[in-house]
């Protein structure tokens, strides 16, 4: 017995020369403990020292954390008054404006499941969501109503409450936005009891004495996100309240610098487990201002950095171009900045090298970090802590997450060796929504260990720092989402007078990629203008807008590999 004891001593340290990663942490650092609380219980008990400090900045109305905590309230009660019980689903698609956030705290509170959604999406994915996740309950940006009112009626939702954009803005803007464009939101004829507007809603929570909190247990389901995991198809991803709240102790320990009363920009949006982890949840936990942005908008985006002087961003490769194109930028002084991180698709040591030089020629004493994650995990599983930010890295696993490198049949590589990169950790989702096949294709059990196998090629140099290469899945990304070209192409093959389509990405000075789809005819069909109109009106409607083709060419024939399959390579380089 003692020499098998002995045997597994050896083997562990073995291990731990294959992780020399870890000698960039502090033995505090290594020996994390990830909390058991429930997201709302970890995010109040984290932050209720700061309870006086601004929680949420939107359009410079500033709402402390006590604020916060009483409007988590109010939204909780009116759930519970309309019905929601623990476990039930309710859905969220909203842009990031302060609701979106009450209610997402507000569910984990009573132990609903928060299930958020683009709402740019079209109806038929909205349609989609809504069945799949059996949602009973939807919070709605207004201007949706138009788009999805005739979906939501072949749903289980029961009850939509409508909230505008405007609600939370200072009168001002509240009076411009209803002017130029509330005018233009169509709402329903009368509130019948399947619609309700915000203020309604939340007179039944103010009204509601019986305060309520579920005992939520850690690995309980809090939250669904959405993403085409790694073979396109839509897939619900379910992530446990350990999982959400240990992306922000990570992160926390990736960000050592930030303090209470710093201030984040927060303009990736909530849908998306980089927006509301890292963007949202951590700063809230760590008592930190969160600027929201419910979308992109340079006059605004400029603003900011003139009035607030923010100390933290994260953000898009595409964030950064626009960034620094601005030539209001010319004048702002950026010497506050702590951290200024990317994430959501691969930096070129180009661009990396060019945005450094601006940052520093604004005032910046720091340079650009970056992130790489996957909505499996959250977010970010591998990041530049000091140290480790080598120009074209992806940085060093997380603290409690574990990298690994195999290759095409699953056998583990040394370090310095290219293949698939694999991560284990305490963030890896639950599974994916009422699929348990694709789950399996991409969680592997190994020796007791969850490995998510990524589908993207790195490698682990010696020192421990990851390298990340390239896709092993064909995927596009544009401004930071994923976009699968099999999607488009079964749309667009849908349409009669199509017989062959592929859909690759070419570059985009802003996007940094766009779909383009190559389309050839059916034969004896000559191409004209209402053909492409009608392929660009079937996108339009079955697609979101960032999975819409910017570019349409007809060919007489697509080229072919020595094995008979579409060359989308071929199609690659002759596009770029």
């Amino acid at each position: 017995m003692k020499i098998i004891e002995y045997i597994k001593k050896i083997f562990k340290r073995e291990n731990k020369i294959d992780s020399p990663w870890l000698s960039y942490y502090s033995r505090e650092d290594r020996s994390i403990k990830f909390t058991k609380k429930s997201i709302y219980e970890y995010m109040l008990d984290s932050s209720r020292e700061y309870k006086n400090n601004v929680a949420i900045n939107y359009f410079n109305n500033k709402i402390t954390y006590n604020d916060l905590y009483n409007n988590i309230d109010v939204v909780a009660k009116g759930l519970i008054e309309f019905g929601v019980k623990q476990g039930d689903i309710v859905t969220i698609c909203l842009p990031n404006i302060p609701e979106a956030v009450y209610i997402f705290y507000a569910c984990n509170k009573i132990g609903a499941v928060a299930d958020i959604i683009h709402p740019l999406s079209n109806s038929n994915q909205v349609k989609y969501y809504l069945k799949e996740s059996k949602s009973r309950f939807l919070f709605l940006v207004d201007f949706n109503y138009i788009n999805f009112k005739d979906i939501i009626k072949e749903t289980l939702v029961y009850k939509t409450i409508l909230i505008s954009p405007k609600n939370s803005m200072p009168l001002s803007l509240f009076i411009g936005y209803s002017l130029i464009r509330g005018l233009k939101v169509k709402s329903p004829k009368r509130y019948q009891h399947e619609y309700m507007k915000w203020n309604e809603f939340l007179f039944y929570g103010v009204n509601n004495r019986n305060d309520f909190k579920a005992n939520v247990k850690k690995d309980d389901l809090a939250l669904i996100l959405h993403s085409g995991g790694t073979t396109g198809s839509p897939k619900g991803i379910m992530i446990s309240n350990y999982s959400f709240n240990a992306i922000a102790q990570q992160s926390a320990v990736n960000v050592i610098d930030v303090r209470p009363k710093d201030k984040i920009v927060t303009l990736l949006p909530i849908f998306h487990g980089f927006g509301l982890g890292i963007c949202v949840h951590t700063p809230l936990c760590l008592g930190v201002e969160v600027i929201l942005m419910p979308e992109y908008d340079a006059n605004h985006f400029y603003k900011i950095w003139k009035n607030d002087k923010p100390h933290v961003i994260l953000g898009v490769p595409t964030l950064w171009e626009g960034m620094m194109s601005n030539k209001k930028f010319d004048k702002v002084t950026l010497e506050n900045l702590k951290y200024i991180i990317s994430g959501g698709d691969y930096l070129t040591v180009n661009n990396e090298t060019r945005i450094n030089n601006f940052l520093h020629k604004h005032g910046a004493k720091v340079n650009i970090s970056k992130g790489y994650g996957m909505t499996e995990s959250v977010a970010a599983t591998c990041y530049t802590f000091p140290g480790t930010n080598e120009p074209g890295s992806i940085g060093i696993p997380m603290v409690g997450n574990t990298y690994k490198i195999c290759d095409e049949n699953g056998k583990t590589l040394k370090n310095g060796e290219e293949g698939e990169i694999c991560v284990s950790g305490p963030t890896l989702m639950m599974g994916y929504l009422n699929n348990q096949e694709e789950t399996d294709k991409i969680i592997k059990v190994e020796n007791g260990k969850r490995w998510l196998h990524t589908g993207d090629i790195g490698y682990i140099a010696l020192n421990g720092i990851v390298y990340y290469t390239g896709r092993s899945k064909r995927m596009i990304v544009v401004s930071g989402f994923n976009v699968y070209p099999s999607q488009i192409e079964e749309v667009i093959s849908k349409h009669p007078m199509v017989d062959k389509v592929c859909v690759i990405g070419i570059p985009h000075p802003y996007k940094m990629h766009v779909p383009k789809a190559v389309i050839v005819l059916k034969k004896g069909v000559k191409e004209n203008n209402q053909i492409i109109n009608e392929i660009k009106k079937l996108c339009k409607d079955e697609l979101s807008v960032y999975s819409q083709p910017k570019e349409f060419e007809i060919r007489d024939s697509l080229p072919k590999t020595l094995y008979g399959k579409v060359d989308y390579k071929q199609l690659e380089k002759e596009s770029n």
